[in-house]
């Protein structure tokens, strides 16, 4: 008798032990016996309160932009529950925001914790001890999922310190409506010399221009010179904006401006209020612009939806290219970020992962630098873009993203931009001045001007 009230004894230890074992352990409490432990060793097991959400602050220069990454910082915060972000994205407008952020940098104080750069403003920040952060840890794991050149040019020594939205791939937007009515297709219109010969029918039978090119920018030049693999800038910063390519580019579409079949940009830029507002009344037949300019039209033109159709470039010759990677905006992280992990990990969620390269598609209609997603299902599901566009659009890129050359951007990159945009494309588009003059004599002061 008294070995088995020893052995009653032990078992009742053993199944009360065992009981309360498994009540500890099961994270949901569902399983717990009345046998657990008691109230205040429960209490000390509970989950430590949540960590106060990490304020970020972002600066952007363009609104789809800034609504972007407020999207994508409420799907971090669904899926990171123990690292909740409050991001304050702020549209700046272009020249104040690059502005204020070099101010900041040089002063070391009061800038934010991540920032767009433009593309060509980005070597402003490259001078001297960057203050940008290097972001090789999380942008080298990625470069064979990724279009390299996207990064390259945010790039100095080997060290990354941006990351673009997408390609840039340039494509020609055709109001279809305006060319039906002239009885134009626009898949007819494969070469350059069919915009001077097809486009002079749309111009005479609808009585608007054809295509318009911008009286103060450079989206109506640089990405008509890529495609015969010319460029402003030369791979080690020389001056080449007067390369003969670029002036046979340049005096070809001031003769289609003074032949009436192009017209100069209202507002002399293709971004502006009244170009937007021009286009949307049925304005011009064609423009070129980049991928990233389907939002604007989606946007702000709401009246040519069902009506806009997006094909290739003309190329200037048969099997020439028919597309240029232009504009593109770095996302950078400032090394004044008091959040400087959590700031990583959202930029690489933003812009680096699968989930944020599809919204770049869904949100923004830009082209993904991830190109994994090019094929994706979720490229061909109904949006905003394909109700507007119609559903090729993704096959349109797929057709020309091997037909797009690298351009160049170096440190003498801003000063040209500039020159390009406040003196050349005006004197010849607004003021009517001989392209070779002009862009020569341009070509001369810059060269001294960086003692080339």
């Amino acid at each position: 008798m008294r070995k088995t009230g020893i052995a009653l004894t032990a078992l009742t230890l053993f199944l009360t032990t065992a009981l309360t074992a498994c009540g500890g352990n099961d994270n949901n409490g569902t399983n717990a016996s009345p046998t657990a432990a008691p109230a205040e060793t429960s209490a000390t097991s509970e989950a430590p309160p949540a960590a106060e959400p990490t304020k970020l602050t972002l600066w952007t220069f363009v609104q789809q932009h800034a609504d972007f990454y407020n999207f994508m910082a409420a799907e971090w915060n669904k899926g990171n529950p123990d690292q909740q972000i409050v991001l304050d994205a702020q549209n700046i407008p272009y020249d104040d925001m690059h502005t204020r952020l070099l101010l900041a940098l040089q002063s070391g104080e009061g800038a934010p914790d991540l920032v767009d750069i433009e593309q060509s403003k980005f070597p402003n920040y490259m001078k001297g001890n960057v203050q940008l952060v290097e972001l090789n840890d999380i942008v080298e794991p990625e470069i064979p999922n990724i279009v390299k050149s996207r990064v390259d040019i945010y790039s100095k020594d080997g060290k990354y310190y941006g990351v673009d939205l997408h390609v840039g791939a340039t494509v020609m937007y055709y109001n279809k409506e305006l060319m039906d009515k002239a009885g134009v297709n626009p898949d007819d219109i494969k070469l350059w010399s069919d915009v001077e010969t097809l486009g002079k029918t749309v111009a005479e039978k609808t009585g608007v221009p054809f295509i318009t090119f911008e009286g103060a920018g450079n989206w109506s030049w640089w990405p008509a010179i890529n495609q015969m693999k010319s460029d402003q800038v030369g791979p080690n910063g020389e001056i080449t904006v007067d390369d003969p390519r670029n002036i046979q580019a340049m005096s070809f579409f001031k003769k289609l401006v003074d032949e009436k079949i192009a017209a100069v940009s209202p507002g002399v830029g293709h971004d502006t209020p009244e170009y937007k507002a021009f286009m949307n009344a049925g304005g011009a037949a064609a423009v070129f612009m980049p991928f990233w300019f389907m939002n604007r039209f989606t946007d702000e033109m709401p009246d040519l939806k069902g009506k806009m159709v997006i094909r290739p470039m003309p190329a200037w010759e048969a099997g020439g290219n028919r597309s240029a990677g232009m504009g593109g905006t770095g996302l950078s992280i400032t090394n004044q970020t008091k959040s400087l992990e959590i700031s990583k990990k959202f930029l690489a969620y933003a812009k680096l992962s699968k989930e944020g390269n599809i919204q770049v598609w869904k949100q923004l209609g830009m082209d993904p630098i991830r190109t994994e997603v090019w094929s994706d299902p979720a490229m061909a599901e109904s949006n905003k873009f394909t109700d507007y566009f119609g559903t090729d659009i993704f096959a349109t890129l797929t057709e020309i993203k091997d037909e797009i050359y690298p351009v160049n951007i170096r440190e003498t990159s801003p000063k040209v931009f500039d020159a390009v945009r406040n003196e050349i494309v005006p004197k010849i588009f607004q003021f009517g001045e001989d392209p070779e003059t002009v862009i020569k004599k341009a070509a001369e002061a810059l060269r001294k001007d960086t003692g080339q």
